[in-house]
């Protein structure tokens, strides 16, 4: 359905729809598994932004409460989409692993050529892996590498991660529990004990509808780059689930959307005053084609400088970004220091004593 909004659209105010939609406006979530489950997937390669990410989204967590949710399995970690590692729902892995896997692996063939990756090195490697970590066994990376390495398995030159990264699209492993900083290495079936299972159209349907829900508002473009599914596939799936969706234009472009969340634009659209202090990769930002709405284009190398793909992290005032933050060390405690875009005025004093408030969930969030 198309919502007719009372509120006036801006960027700002669909910026402030999407606080909305990914729960950093508003009662929030109440575990890291619930967060995890209701955005989906949350790119996840830099691990303590990914954290952080979550914990922005579940009031009153602590990092040790991320970390549980990862070493029980109530959430996941793996390869599943545009070749980098998000965070996942266990039970909606292995069915998005089958949308996307083909394509992903024949995505990098070229790559593989190079580092003279073959079926049967998948294979043999495949073999290793699950002899190592089978039947309830974990692994560091280290240990897989050394034993790959055993097995007449180069890991030199990149050949080790993506070998992990084929075994990990193919559904044989998948990064389990923390050991200190790093994820240990399971075998998938012994870690992940239930699956549901999709076909491709089903899925791709219910990808893309907890996609709008979670992420809009929203474009059919901003979900095929964002899960790598062909747009053709996408526009049919959204043929059948729009009228679960409500729809809003901006600038000739339509947005879709929850129901819910557009019945905001009648009643109040909240977080005009919020201000946040969002990590790296965060979905707010990265999880979009089109960044414009709530990124000034001539501000965007400031967030991935000379687009080297590694995204600062990011102050977000009233659905906009304004500027990038820092942590620098003083003594033990992490201390959050705000780098806005306007260097010469600075944040504005409200914005200022709101950073400071973020500063500090920080560190209680990371127990500094």
């Amino acid at each position: 359905m198309t919502a007719t909004a009372r509120v006036r659209l801006s960027g700002a105010v669909l910026g402030r729809l999407r606080l909305v939609s990914q729960g950093l406006a508003g009662a929030g979530f109440r575990s890291a598994a619930a967060a995890v489950r209701w955005m989906t997937a949350m790119q996840a390669q830099d691990l303590a932004a990914a954290l952080w990410a979550v914990g922005q989204r579940c009031p009153g967590s602590r990092v040790g409460d991320v970390r549980s949710a990862l070493d029980r399995g109530e959430i996941v970690r793996s390869w599943p989409m545009r070749g980098t590692l998000h965070l996942l729902a266990p039970e909606d892995l292995k069915w998005m692993l089958a949308i996307t896997s083909e394509r992903l692996i024949r995505g990098m063939a070229g790559r593989h050529r190079e580092l003279e990756i073959s079926a049967g090195d998948v294979d043999a490697a495949a073999g290793t892996a699950l002899e190592l970590v089978s039947g309830g066994a974990a692994a560091s990376r280290a240990e897989l590498f050394q034993a790959f390495e055993r097995a007449g398995q180069s890991t030199a030159g990149q050949r080790g991660i993506h070998l992990l990264g084929i075994l990990c699209q193919r559904g044989w492993l998948v990064l389990g529990p923390l050991a200190g900083n790093q994820q240990l290495v399971v075998a998938f079936d012994d870690w992940i004990s239930e699956s549901r299972s999709l076909d491709r159209a089903e899925g791709i349907a219910e990808w893309l509808l907890r996609y709008l829900r979670s992420h809009g508002p929203a474009t059919e473009r901003d979900f095929s780059w964002w899960s790598g599914i062909p747009l053709t596939e996408v526009r049919a799936a959204l043929a059948t689930v729009k009228d679960q969706l409500a729809q809003v234009t901006f600038e000739g472009t339509g947005y879709w959307l929850s129901p819910e969340t557009a019945a905001l634009l009648d009643t109040g659209v909240p977080a005009g005053r919020l201000v946040l202090a969002l990590p790296g990769f965060d979905e707010f930002l990265l999880g979009y084609k089109d960044r414009s709405l709530v990124l000034p284009p001539e501000h965007a190398d400031k967030i991935v400088p000379g687009g080297n793909g590694v995204f600062r992290k990011t102050i977000v005032a009233g659905g906009q970004v304004i500027g990038t933050w820092e942590v620098s060390r003083s003594g033990a405690a992490a201390v959050a220091v705000p780098e806005p875009f306007d260097e010469v005025n600075g944040l504005r004093p409200a914005a200022q004593r709101s950073f400071g408030l973020q500063a500090a969930k920080y560190r209680r969030f990371l127990g500094t």
